[in-house]
């Protein structure tokens, strides 16, 4: 069964898992190394709402950005790059948002293969990808996404997992997730908290979330 690409404008759930059920981060270093290449290549196609990352595998909520607001996206960053100057003409090249996590899955598999001299697929291919087509599912994704450590018996409390969105959301440093959009959906941060107390980590009823086996 053919993988349709992702397409501009969409919300999505990303996921995937090491090829093989082999680990993707061994060490700190592998996590924080994964979420600047996140931030190279996919903050200029795709607006982040929840992730999460896993020793073997990883969930991101994600909206695509439409054709016209990549363009916006980049305009601004060159703007910022040359002080500011207006910019009348295109100089840059339309990113297929599949082709944005393809070029990071590589870059970050090239960088563990020399870091563990290892060979070869590090990520299952294609990485998994399901539309998200209502808002009462944006907003359990999201809460199931930060619950995932605990579910999987990381951690007692997942609020205390580094290498979610989580903390972010009680943070006022800068970020990359759209917490005030985030935070509008819930109703403000006491309704999120108050979201984040209804356990998920046993949820089964819902097909379009993942887990690895």
């Amino acid at each position: 069964m053919s993988i349709k690409p992702l397409r501009f404008g969409q919300y999505y759930h990303i996921y995937n898992r090491g090829n093989n059920r082999e680990n993707l981060f061994v060490q700190q270093r592998n996590y924080l190394y994964f979420l600047q290449r996140y931030t190279q290549y996919i903050l200029p196609v795709a607006e982040t709402f929840a992730y999460c990352l896993l020793p073997n595998h990883f969930h991101f909520a994600i909206r695509t950005r439409t054709e016209e607001e990549q363009e916006t996206y980049w305009r601004e960053q060159i703007c910022l790059f040359l002080e500011n100057k207006q910019i009348s003409k295109p100089i840059f090249k339309l990113i297929p948002p599949s082709q944005a996590f393809k070029n990071m899955f590589i870059a970050y598999t090239r960088a563990f293969n020399r870091a563990t001299d290892r060979t070869g697929t590090l990520f299952e291919r294609p990485f998994h990808r399901k539309p998200v087509d209502n808002h009462t599912y944006l907003i359990t994704l999201i809460n199931y996404i930060h619950q995932n450590p605990q579910k999987h018996g990381l951690i007692d409390d997942f609020r205390d997992w580094k290498w979610s969105s989580y903390r972010a959301y009680g943070s006022d440093q800068p970020s990359n997730i759209q917490r005030e959009e985030v935070m509008a959906w819930f109703g403000g941060h006491d309704n999120f908290a108050e979201a984040h107390q209804t356990d998920l980590t046993n949820l089964q009823d819902l097909s379009n979330l993942w887990e690895p086996q």
